[in-house]
């Protein structure tokens, strides 16, 4: 017995370290798993050993992730330095909205290659842009006479619109670091701690319209994108034109319940209207969430026959278009210019003479 009592009484303090230490973990937020904080790469670390690459390789290659942005499709990836992408703005919303993106924010990815090089880091993502050849692709097969035989393996590579890539560019060299290090300088695209697609998407959009999707409230200003998740796939859809502006509604709910009228122009919601079961009449068209770089993706989005007022012209000084205004006596109001004087060589009469070689 008295063993059995000194016992009871050594092994409390391990049970009640036990509980304390259950607590702490409950009462941690479940949807942010806690993830260790890499130290900083120091500004004189050495170059990349060969030992770190191949681990590097062995811990990124076949890893899933989640985009934290948009990766456009095509051969224009995304180039990645100090913590902002450092790709021209532009020309990526123009790649955005020509051909789409191959991955969306909040989209789950793998990284299927990886290449260390002199002064960054390449990463392929589901694939690349372009299908890679297998190992049996680059078997040559020979038959009678030495002539090579063709085989379905040596297609020619073709784009993969499902792919894309990232460069992680540093100053003067790849430097040494843990993969902790190389997980933080990526996360500004990339998400590793993820849980599921939902979280890495609601990670990526503001935090006023972070906290509607969760309440499954769609603002005005919202994307398409931000109404699917807050509201899922929408049972109806009614195409209509408003003058000369041309809108969807996306209609939720069915009577007796709350019905709810999504206008969506273009990629914006405009206008949500509200029916409710007693007959009130709710309405809201004053933006309520601001999206980051509207104006930039609308400037990227117009047609190509759509012409600035300031846009070079590619007509000869003088000439006038055909559907152009001319002035009242018929003449254009700027002058040809003569051409600039060039110098002939000895011995020629003018430049329309042909010259030849004597034999």
């Amino acid at each position: 017995m008295l063993r059995l009592r000194r016992t009871s009484f050594l092994a409390l303090p391990l049970l009640l370290n036990l509980s304390l230490a259950r607590g702490q973990v409950s009462d941690a937020d479940p949807q942010k798993p806690s993830a260790p904080v890499a130290v900083p790469i120091p500004a004189n670390a050495q170059q990349i050993s060969k030992q770190t690459r191949y681990q590097i390789i062995r811990d990124f290659e076949t890893q899933l992730v989640y985009a934290r942005t948009a990766f456009p499709m095509g051969m224009k990836g995304l180039q990645l330095k100090d913590g902002a992408i450092t790709t021209n703005r532009e020309e990526l919303q123009q790649a955005l909205s020509l051909w789409g993106p191959a991955i969306k924010p909040g989209d789950p990815a793998h990284i299927s290659f990886i290449q260390i090089k002199n002064d960054h880091i390449h990463f392929e993502i589901n694939g690349g842009p372009v299908h890679r050849k297998k190992w049996y692709q680059h078997i040559e097969i020979s038959g009678a006479g030495g002539q090579p035989v063709q085989t379905g393996g040596q297609e020619n590579s073709q784009q993969n619109p499902h792919g894309s890539y990232l460069n992680l560019y540093f100053d003067r060299y790849v430097p040494e670091m843990t993969a902790q290090q190389l997980r933080e300088l990526l996360s500004p695209v990339l998400d590793f701690n993820a849980r599921n697609k939902e979280q890495a998407y609601l990670d990526t959009v503001p935090p006023k319209a972070k906290e509607a999707i969760q309440a499954h409230h769609v603002l005005v200003g919202m994307n398409q994108e931000m109404v699917l998740h807050a509201r899922g796939k929408p049972p109806k859809k009614v195409r209509e034109r408003d003058g000369e502006t041309e809108y969807e509604e996306w209609i939720y709910g069915e009577p007796p319940a709350d019905v709810d009228f999504v206008r969506i122009v273009g990629d914006e919601v405009v206008r949500v209207e509200t029916m409710k079961v007693s007959g009130e009449k709710i309405v809201r068209s004053e933006r309520e969430v601001v999206l980051p770089d509207k104006d930039k993706d609308k400037e990227a989005r117009k047609e190509p026959g759509e012409r600035p007022a300031n846009a070079p012209s590619l007509r000869r000084p003088g000439e006038d278009a055909q559907d152009a205004p001319k002035p009242a006596n018929g003449t254009s109001p700027i002058s040809p210019s003569a051409p600039p004087d060039i110098p002939m060589p000895p011995g020629s009469s003018g430049p329309g003479e042909m010259v030849g070689t004597r034999r």
